[in-house]
């Protein structure tokens, strides 16, 4: 059994950088070869596979979207623990619309923003974050069309995996996780297996920072999905990526046989499975990557499991020190564990040092 199955999580300092840094390290190794077969990425990088970062967007260790937009997520979480000193009855959902809009423009698009007064914050400035990173059309069009979708009123049909992707946050949020990973990724993706994969990685991500160890929570996680309307395509990718997971070793043709991943349940399906037969964070990354299909978003989700489940001292230091935008993934996860975190303590009439980076909007 690998220690990711055992380890248990405790809402430490380290268990928070360790889900963003090693989502963020995830996304960086799958660059490369995402729209590549896994017979190009052997051809390429030799039998075994990518083993270590290469060359992306022009550096080593660059970020994709799926990173600039995890990002917004733990902002509009932020800043909606501070507007509710405000206006107790503040939306999650609405705030996080605004900070994806706010991620839209980093892209080179301006949406007129409606409802709450909106403030900037710091995210918006960091022009790190302007590098337009393979963006998914769908997140694209969705937030063009000005209006927020919701597991209620969709916004389209899609199902792709850019709702999930970005969701390991609102997992250390405190209430409702499924509800609120639900939400977040229905403002971009209609299809109910879209938003429910988003919230059965929320609450598997909140069980294991609460405690459970990996297994725990991915069947603990399964039990609150089966719950919702709908579920039956998300639970049956999960189911067989549990079932997978059982072998001593993971190998790259059970990978592929969860799909590709460029719909939200199996890129859920393949993260899942490659956190839980990994032997070590490495070990689980670089199987999480190695595969035809969506590889950086396959492994943000294997590394955001594998870093809430070991920490952050787990993510090899060679690919810490090259990744892209590390300092600001480490102040995002220590503004939320500063919030959320064990001993955390109430942000109360804008005392809290984070105040200026997320206002209350």
């Amino acid at each position: 059994m690998s220690d990711a199955r055992k380890i248990r999580g405790a809402r430490t300092r380290a268990s928070f950088r360790g889900c963003l840094l090693g989502g963020a390290v995830g996304d960086a190794l799958g660059a490369p070869v995402e729209f590549k077969t896994l017979a190009e990425i052997r051809a390429e990088f030799g039998p075994a596979g990518l083993r270590d970062y290469a060359m992306a967007y022009g550096r080593l260790g660059a970020v994709t979207d799926d990173t600039q937009m995890t990002l917004f997520t733990a902002e509009a979480l932020l800043r909606a623990e501070h507007l509710r000193h405000r206006i107790p009855e503040a939306k999650v959902g609405e705030v996080a619309w605004h900070a994806y809009l706010r991620w839209l423009e980093t892209q080179g698009d301006v949406v007129q923003r409606r409802g709450i007064p909106d403030e900037e914050g710091w995210l918006v400035r960091m022009r790190d974050l302007h590098a337009v990173r393979g963006p998914g059309e769908t997140c694209l069009s969705a937030l063009r069309k000005g209006r927020m979708g919701t597991p209620e009123v969709a916004i389209n049909d899609s199902k792709g995996c850019g709702g999930v992707m970005r969701i390991a946050p609102v997992g250390f949020a405190p209430g409702q996780p499924f509800r609120i990973g639900c939400e977040l990724a229905a403002i971009t993706h209609g299809h109910p297996t879209g938003w429910l994969s988003a919230g059965y990685l929320a609450q598997l991500v909140h069980d294991v920072a609460d405690g459970a160890s990996l297994d725990e929570g991915a069947v603990r996680a399964l039990d609150v999905l089966r719950r919702h309307p709908g579920h039956e395509e998300t639970a049956s990718a999960v189911e067989r990526a549990l079932w997978l997971s059982r072998a001593p070793r993971g190998s790259a043709a059970d990978v592929e046989s969860l799909g590709e991943g460029w719909v939200a349940e199996e890129a859920l399906a393949i993260g899942l499975y490659a956190a839980l037969a990994a032997e070590s964070f490495e070990h689980g990354v670089l199987l999480a990557v190695n595969h035809g299909g969506d590889s950086d978003s396959t492994g943000a989700i294997a590394g955001s499991l594998l870093g809430v489940a070991l920490g952050e001292l787990s993510i090899p230091r060679r690919w810490l020190t090259r990744l892209e935008l590390r300092d600001v993934i480490e102040q995002v996860a220590d503004d939320l564990h500063r919030h959320y975190g064990a001993g955390s303590l109430p942000c109360d009439g804008g005392q809290c040092g984070s105040w200026a980076r997320y206002p209350p909007s």
